[in-house]
């Protein structure tokens, strides 16, 4: 079972659907959140006043669900993947030994995938010291093809796909509501009674 999970998560395929979902799920958000609000500001039939309180409310909605997503939702759910895999996979892959966290990795990383000119260029003008151990920034310094440790690679790119599947589901619009009203409020909206009954009224 243990191999078939350190196959399944070292497989280049989860590493294509998890870039996939993450570029997917941010498109669409991001396009619902400019396209939403003016197919209704176009809307002709409804009031001008009903279309800016629908427009604003459906563009909170979005952007809101967008930066949940991206700021809550993908760190807590990467990070939650490597501390499982950690120690379900530790005492087996020496790889998870070798970072504290996902984003002591993600770190590693970044360096990792590029060029070694390029990499000794990026640690010499770095301004603040590294995260990870000297043992990996030796090895990022000295070795042409750095090791990329696929097996924690795919922990933290599986839950990824799996925060974007559920939180983005489940979680980022119960932080959007919370987040839209008092937002409507601020900027004089929320008040507006008569535009969102008339709203209701249309949509029934």
């Amino acid at each position: 079972m243990i191999n078939g999970l350190t196959s399944a998560l070292s497989n280049a395929t989860l590493s294509r659907i998890a870039q996939s979902t993450t570029s997917s799920v941010s498109i669409e958000t991001g396009l619902k959140a400019v396209g939403r609000p003016s197919f209704i500001l176009a809307d002709g039939k409804i009031e001008p006043q009903t279309k800016r309180y629908a427009a604003m409310k459906e563009f909170l909605y979005q952007a809101t669900c967008l930066a949940t997503y991206m700021l809550i939702i993908t760190p807590i759910f990467k990070n939650g993947a490597f501390k499982i895999s950690k120690l379900a996979l530790g005492k087996t892959e020496d790889a998870f030994k070798k970072f504290k966290s996902a984003k002591e990795y993600l770190s590693y990383k970044k360096l990792a995938v590029m060029p070694q000119k390029i990499r000794l260029e990026k640690i010499n003008e770095a301004k603040k010291p590294f995260k990870f151990s000297d043992d990996l920034l030796s090895h990022l310094k000295t070795v042409e093809d750095a090791e990329q440790y696929n097996i924690v690679k795919g922990a933290i790119e599986f839950g990824n796909i799996v925060g974007s599947v559920l939180g983005l589901a489940i979680f980022a619009p119960q932080v959007s509501h919370i987040i839209i009203h008092p937002v409507l409020k601020a900027i004089g909206m929320e008040k507006e009674e008569s535009p969102k009954k008339e709203l209701i009224k249309q949509n029934s």
